[in-house]
């Protein structure tokens, strides 16, 4: 089983969950503890550490998953450097919880670093919560 925690365009009900939508075993509200950021591109972005972010775990049958996502996400996972030319974001596995703060175990997310975010001009959204064209 294949674990992704989404946040933007991917959760349920967003733009981009047509992506995945027909491959998803299970879906439940998740936390991360991330500070979430609206870049001006239109689309958010996380920074682990401090913070939450209000998404969705997804659960999937297998990996194949991850190039879809890796690819809309433009992520190469064979770049040498995490964010390097063709990375806007780094996929890496972080620990998530349900809306108690009962931890879920590990699942892959699509994350940048602050620097990334910074030069890209994110605004931090507060809630945690992101909605397309109204960051909270």
């Amino acid at each position: 089983m294949i674990r992704v925690f989404v946040y933007g365009t991917l959760k349920p009900g967003e733009s981009q969950y047509v992506l995945c939508a027909d491959r998803v075993i299970s879906s439940q509200s998740a936390i991360a503890h991330a500070s979430l950021y609206h870049l001006q591109l239109g689309y958010p972005a996380i920074v682990p550490g401090n913070g939450r972010t209000y998404g969705y775990l997804l659960t999937f049958q297998n990996a194949e998953i991850l190039e879809i996502l890796d690819d809309y996400e433009q992520h190469d996972p064979t770049e040498i450097e995490p964010f390097g030319s063709g990375n806007d974001y780094q996929r890496q596995e972080i620990e998530v919880f349900d809306l108690n703060q009962i931890s879920l175990g590990k699942a892959w997310a699509y994350v940048m670093m602050q620097e990334q975010v910074d030069r890209l001009k994110g605004v931090l959204t507060p809630s945690g919560i992101w909605q397309k064209n109204r960051p909270q």
